[in-house]
């Protein structure tokens, strides 16, 4: 039960700070989410947000940010297998089927609904 709790926190946290820059900072929604992402990305890659996963489950790994730390763990993990092209290589084959969803169920929702433009 702790586990759920933390999670929520963890991941309402991000949430929070989130909205507080498009609040606040007056961003827009796609500068807060690249915000987001370069912010997992660094944690990711300072080996902070790995701890962070562990200790609060999906409250950390779902949340955009948790994208960034994929793109820098799956670059960090070719690029010790396969030098300078592992860091390119390993971007797409850790986040490949994230990708790919978002795109396929981005174009059937398009298909579905009537989008605007």
């Amino acid at each position: 039960m702790e586990k759920f709790i933390w999670a929520f926190l963890v991941g309402g946290g991000i949430c929070i700070a989130g909205q507080i820059m498009m609040d606040v900072g007056k961003l827009t929604p796609a500068h807060t989410t690249c915000t987001l992402v370069v912010l997992g990305s660094i944690l990711g890659g300072l080996g902070l947000y790995q701890p962070l996963i562990k200790f609060a489950g999906a409250g950390a790994s779902i949340p955009i940010s948790s994208f960034g730390n994929a793109l820098v763990n799956g670059a960090l993990m070719e690029a010790e297998r396969d030098g300078f092209i592992g860091v390119l290589t390993g971007i797409f084959e850790i986040t490949s089927a994230g990708i790919s969803s978002a795109i396929i169920f981005g174009f059937i929702a398009a298909l579905i609904f009537k989008p605007k433009g």
